[in-house]
């Protein structure tokens, strides 16, 4: 194990998995919406909900969605700086049952033109897992850049999308597609070696099936 999971990466504290892992969650949800945040409402299930009041939990999350970084010393203000914002962000409870990790929050993003749902754990040292997007499973952990794409289940999409990385000297750590049904909407996240090349997004606005994409970096404190 690398120091950074054991002791935790560098942040505002308390605690790792309650406040940076937190924090990690609100930034990546942010990400992948890829536009203006206009409202947010989430759910803590478990430890998040029970201890997250004196761990900062929700101040953490609110700090992601603004799209600070867990060792940012603004994230005990973000709270503020969110109504600043004009931001409205409401949090509940769900139970999502023994087999859901205590540290999980379902997220739920409305953009100026498009929503998202997103649950996520925080594992542990400030280590995420995305399992769930737009009702779709995922394993998404943030230690790599990673492609989203959003598309229909359609025979060839896989190859195609390899075949535009291939062009751009890209290595594929990861590839992992989700659906409901055959030939229905999918759901593929694509971890890579380095970072895309812009030229990547000009490629794939001109590949079929897709309906939306986008790129999330490395979370910060990786």
């Amino acid at each position: 194990m690398r120091i950074f999971e054991i002791i935790g990466p560098s942040m505002i504290g308390p605690s790792s998995s309650h406040t940076a892992g937190a924090c990690r969650l609100g930034w990546a949800a942010r990400a992948l919406l890829d536009e203006p945040l206009e409202t947010a409402r989430i759910e803590l299930h478990g430890s998040f909900l029970a201890t997250g009041d004196g761990h900062g939990t929700k101040e953490a999350l609110t700090a992601g969605l603004l799209g600070l970084a867990p060792d940012d010393e603004r994230l005990i203000q973000s709270p503020e700086l969110a109504r600043a914002e004009g931001l409205a962000i409401h949090f509940g409870e769900v139970d999502l049952g023994p087999q859901a990790h205590p540290n999980t929050a379902r997220i739920h993003l409305k953009g100026s033109s498009r929503q998202l749902s997103l649950t996520g754990a925080s594992v542990g040292g400030g280590s995420v897992c995305i399992q769930e997007v737009d009702g779709l499973p995922v394993e998404i952990r943030g230690t790599l850049e990673t492609l989203v794409l959003w598309h229909q289940d359609t025979p060839g999409f896989l190859a195609r999308i390899t075949a535009v990385l291939a062009c751009v000297q890209i290595n594929v750590a990861s590839i992992r597609t989700s659906r409901l049904e055959r030939g229905e909407n999918a759901i593929t996240a694509i971890e890579v070696d380095g970072s895309l090349p812009d030229e990547v997004s000009a490629l794939l606005r001109k590949t079929p099936a897709i309906a939306r994409f986008t790129r999330l970096p490395v979370l910060p404190g990786s």
